[in-house]
């Protein structure tokens, strides 16, 4: 079973499925992943059998005549981020289809024949760019800080950026407010169940938050334990006695590399959700207010038709956004031409009233994009309207 799916559709070459094919295999092998095992490219055909609960995207190559229109239809109508894309000096409105031309596009450039750029948008949407990797761990120092170091280790070896108290908060930072300030920002947990794990109630917290903030949780669980049932909907690993190397840890090599692997496939699921979970509240918020959503393009940007026929884009975030993310949003936005000012769309639950602050006076002062919690969209977009 895949963990990432992409579908390469329209009027592509067979020269161009191969080259961007290529540049996407060689570009996952950067973090160990397989193309054909770990990520599987669809056609036309195939992508209607893709797995729905797998991070997806799909690139569609404009020409005439237009081709698979009525798969880009279906594939717009479930909420899948689509990039239509076309050659320099091409005509977008006479190579993509109508339900794709308000879609944020990618005109492939000359000087890029290996199409990395293009390669790269899609990685984007999937979350296979190594700035959006994030993984956080969970355990009892007394009983598994061994194991927990190891895959610390072995998790950044395979490019996620791995939160770990005793070596990502500072000496003076307020220590329970950047635990959970990480914790939402992260894809996966990685909670190591030892027997003492609940007797803790930072770890009961930590576990309980990622899961109220539908984070993935892959429960490792100690040999001979017997795990509580408040984590019975998580994905879990029985470890034997044989396969841990110490009281502590760590755990035999094998068994390690199979919970990185695990790791891997959770954090597909979570993407998928998550982006599932925003877009569904924004659409669901649109509606109300009379507008609706008209495509999901590069940079998973929705074009939102308000009621006064005016198109704005929202870019939806997973995690926390920051100075950066905005100035990343009104980036893409300008150089997509988009007009009017974008919009990032955040949920903000669970993320620290101090950074809230902080946001709302980025947006206060950054008149280039605004941020709106995702709960407030239609009351916010109600009042960009005419």
């Amino acid at each position: 079973m895949s963990l990432y799916e992409i579908a390469i559709l329209g009027a592509v070459s067979a020269q161009n499925r191969t080259i961007l094919t290529e540049t996407i295999r060689r570009m996952v092998g950067d973090f160990e992943l397989a193309l054909g095992d770990d990520v599987l490219i669809h056609d036309s055909v195939t992508v209607a059998e893709r797995d729905k609960s797998a991070a997806f995207a799909a690139v569609y190559f404009g020409g005439v005549p237009i081709v698979d229109a009525d798969v880009a239809l279906d594939l717009v109508i479930s909420s899948a981020p689509i990039i239509p894309t076309i050659a320099a000096g091409a005509n977008f409105g006479a190579e993509i289809p109508k339900i794709l031309r308000e879609a944020n596009g990618l005109i492939r450039r000359n000087d890029d024949p290996e199409m990395n750029e293009l390669a790269s948008a899609i990685l984007e949407v999937v979350g296979l760019l190594r700035r959006q990797r994030r993984v956080f761990v969970s355990y009892r120092r007394v009983e598994s800080t061994a194991a927990a170091l190891q895959l610390h280790d072995l998790l950044i070896s395979r490019g996620f950026d791995v939160f770990l108290d005793t070596h990502d908060i500072r000496p003076g930072d307020p220590f329970q407010d950047v635990l959970w300030h990480r914790l939402v920002d992260c894809d996966v947990m990685v909670m190591l169940d030892t027997p003492g794990y609940f007797e803790s109630r930072w770890t009961r917290q930590e576990i309980g938050r990622a899961r109220a903030k539908e984070i993935q949780v892959l429960r490792v669980i100690w040999p001979e334990h017997e795990p509580t049932k408040l984590t019975d909907l998580a994905e879990t690993v029985y470890l034997d006695a044989a396969e841990l190397q110490g009281p502590t840890g760590p755990i035999v090599a094998a068994t390690a590399e199979t919970i990185a692997s695990r790791v891997e496939r959770l954090r597909s699921r979570s993407i998928a959700a998550r982006y599932m979970s925003i877009t569904g509240k924004l659409r669901a918020d649109v509606a109300k207010i009379g507008g609706r959503i008209e495509g999901i393009g590069r940079h998973r940007a929705i074009a939102v038709r308000l009621f006064d026929d005016r198109t704005v884009w929202a870019y939806p975030i997973v995690g926390i956004p920051s100075a950066e993310t905005l100035n990343d949003v009104a980036d893409k936005a300008k150089r997509a031409d988009q007009g009017e000012a974008p919009i990032l769309v955040y949920d903000h639950i669970g993320i620290r009233d101090t950074w809230s602050a902080h946001l709302k006076w980025l947006d206060d002062q950054i008149k280039s994009v605004r941020a709106i919690k995702v709960s407030e969209a239609g009351w916010e977009l109600v009042g960009l309207a005419g």
